[in-house]
């Protein structure tokens, strides 16, 4: 109880405290307030009471510890209250189908919080509603859990991880029946859900009685015995495989990768990658790394890098924490190593993934129901290749989520969607998983790479040969960090009312001239016909894309999650123009260039990423 004259002088705040110490059985979470209490520290409790975590289309993202912006066993209990609560509403049939949930390695000793934990208490809500539970026994990758829910059926998937991020975090990542991630209005509604249900159910911190439910089953084996039989439906050159002298590098990045890359490179019949030794065992302390997440590049691959020279490999492949992701650098002439960017990694799995369904699909009529996909800040490789082979090729908004939604519908309108990417190195190269996956990613990597080694090819190598067949795209990706949200408001509507003019947005960026504009904000397109964009726009976030006559493309972007205004920018080429790419490059910088002095990054105070 709080000492009757300990109050902070704060009505709300009091109440906030008083509500989570009459709530929180958590020992650790517990008496870390009651310090706090006792202490008055007014500041560092409003840290953490001010205000819930934001459930998003993400799901939660936050640090562990104790309060309501934070993950810890109460608000994980809560939210996962508001998300069963909101299931019974949408579904007759939960009682029948049920959930999955999924866990990597992630804990946090101070607060007692880990994903395990997490995974075990959110069992226990839905247990005590009587509704099935399958948890899996062990870590798993994430994409585990949507492949999960689409092949056994359920109602949906929960899986508690952080991914890449810094190792106090940790995350409750949500997916629909469909197998992709949720999208709205079910994010408001379920966040409307959890403030209706914030008085733990009595039930729901019983994890031993859970743990020993009939409606408590363990899809660990299964799942991955299926997942594994799935992704060889991607395997096409098993004979090269079993033949191929390769040699190859992964690191799993202190994360839950290396068992199942293993598992998928033994499935494709390709000899086992060289794991690195001090990264493959999942730590929650991730010692060999400042922050765990492979699009950092160099300083993350640096123990593989050394592995590969010790080992004679030409190709280090990783995967981020929940092996959702996959990243590539390969061994240069030169001896530097080069780390693809995701544009590139994209582009190459790309032209793989249609590569191997032309060799199997003769009909020429086929090729008109064939899909390819990627988010509008991606690069328009896709776009090129499609162009000339006749698929198909859409953009979806940023986000796997937009991706995986939309595969859904396409696959179920009978459609091929062969492949799907977004920059932040996520791919997703089959349809059994709707969300990005590095660990099919992986194994198909590693037979590419294999196949091409048999035509004396490096990855370097054919990135040209794709670049010449379809035309060079170059782009480059950055990001200014703002702490003040009103700075960035109105630098956003600077260029809505552009000028002199009101309502107008500039027709030139230094040199380069804009041939179209379109604003995901306010919903305009000056491109379409009656000036409407196609793509879905919220008012609730900052981001315009111009283009340019020279084949530029630009488009900035707030964060959902960083103080930061984000931009990329691609210049494409036409297949066959005789441009050399140090040109492209030239006038590619001189394009970012000019894109920053719209920032007005001095007046404005914005920090530049620091390399």
């Amino acid at each position: 109880e709080m000492e009757s004259g300990s109050s902070t002088g704060d009505a709300k705040l009091d109440q906030a405290v008083r509500q989570w110490l009459l709530y929180d059985k958590n020992p650790k979470t517990a008496s870390v307030v009651q310090d706090l209490v006792r202490e008055g520290a007014v500041e560092a409790l409003r840290k953490c009471f001010a205000s819930r975590m934001e459930f998003g289309t993400a799901g939660l993202r936050a640090a562990m510890g104790a309060g309501v912006s934070c993950m810890n066993d109460l608000t994980i209990i809560q939210t996962t209250q508001g998300f069963c609560r909101y299931l019974e509403e949408s579904f007759g049939s939960l009682k029948e189908r049920g959930v999955v949930i999924g866990f990597d390695a992630r804990a946090h000793p101070p607060s007692g919080g880990s994903s395990k934990r997490f995974a075990s208490l959110a069992a226990a809500v839905f247990i005590s509603r009587g509704v099935p539970v399958h948890l899996f026994s062990d870590v798993t990758p994430t994409p585990f859990v949507p492949f999960a829910v689409s092949h056994l059926g359920l109602c949906a998937g929960i899986m508690v991880t952080a991914s890449h991020n810094p190792k106090q975090d940790n995350g409750y990542k949500v997916y629909w029946e469909n197998g992709a991630q949720i999208v709205g209005p079910h994010d408001k509604e379920i966040s409307k859900a959890i403030e209706d249900n914030l008085e733990p159910w009595p039930e729901s911190w019983n994890t031993e009685e859970a743990l020993k439910s009939p409606l408590l089953k363990d899809p660990y084996q299964n799942v991955q015995t299926q997942y594994l039989k799935a992704i060889q439906k991607h395997c096409h050159h098993r004979d090269i495989n079993k033949s191929s002298e390769v040699k190859i590098v992964h690191t799993s990045v202190h994360g839950v990768g290396h068992a199942f890359v293993q598992s998928a490179f033994q499935a494709f019949d390709l000899r086992p990658p060289y794991a690195v030794e001090e990264q493959k065992d999942p730590d929650p302390e991730f010692p060999t790394v400042k922050y765990p997440n492979p699009e950092e590049g160099e300083g993350v691959l640096t123990l593989s890098f050394a592995l590969a020279e010790r080992e004679g490999a030409t190709v280090v492949l990783a995967n981020d924490p929940d092996a959702d992701r996959l990243a590539a650098a390969e061994k240069q002439d030169s001896g530097r190593w080069r780390v693809f960017t995701g544009n590139e990694l994209g582009a190459l799995l790309g032209w793989w993934m249609f590569h191997c369904w032309k060799q199997h699909n003769a009909d020429a009529a086929a090729v008109k129901k064939v899909y390819m996909l990627s988010s509008t800040v991606s690069s328009k490789i896709l776009r090129a290749i499609a162009l000339k082979e006749g698929f198909h090729f859409e953009e979806t908004l940023t986000g796997f989520k937009w991706m995986g939604n939309r595969a859904k519908s396409l696959l179920d309108q009978g459609n091929t969607v062969l492949f799907a990417f977004e920059e932040a190195i996520g791919y997703m190269c089959s349809p059994s998983v709707l969300d990005k996956d590095g660990v099919s990613a992986a194994a198909i990597a590693g037979e590419m790479i294999s196949y091409l080694a048999t035509k004396n090819k490096s990855l370097s190598q054919q990135l040209t040969t794709v670049y010449e067949e379809y035309g060079y795209h170059i782009s480059k990706n950055s990001y200014f960090i703002c702490h003040n949200q009103e700075v960035i408001r109105s630098l956003f509507e600077r260029l809505r009312n552009y000028g002199d003019k009101k309502a107008s947005y500039p027709t030139e960026c230094g040199r380069f001239s804009v041939s179209a504009v379109r604003d995901l904000t306010t919903g305009y397109d000056n491109n379409q016909p009656d000036n409407k964009a196609v793509l879905p726009t919220s008012s609730s976030s900052q981001m315009i894309t111009f283009s340019f006559t020279n084949g530029g493309v630009a488009t900035m972007r707030t964060s959902g999650t960083e103080p930061k205004i984000k931009y990329y920018t691609e210049l494409c080429a036409a297949p066959g123009n005789r441009v050399t790419w140090q040109q492209l490059k030239k006038e590619l910088d001189e394009l970012v260039d000019a894109i920053e002095n719209f920032f007005e990054p001095e007046k404005n105070k914005l920090q530049p990423k620091v390399e």
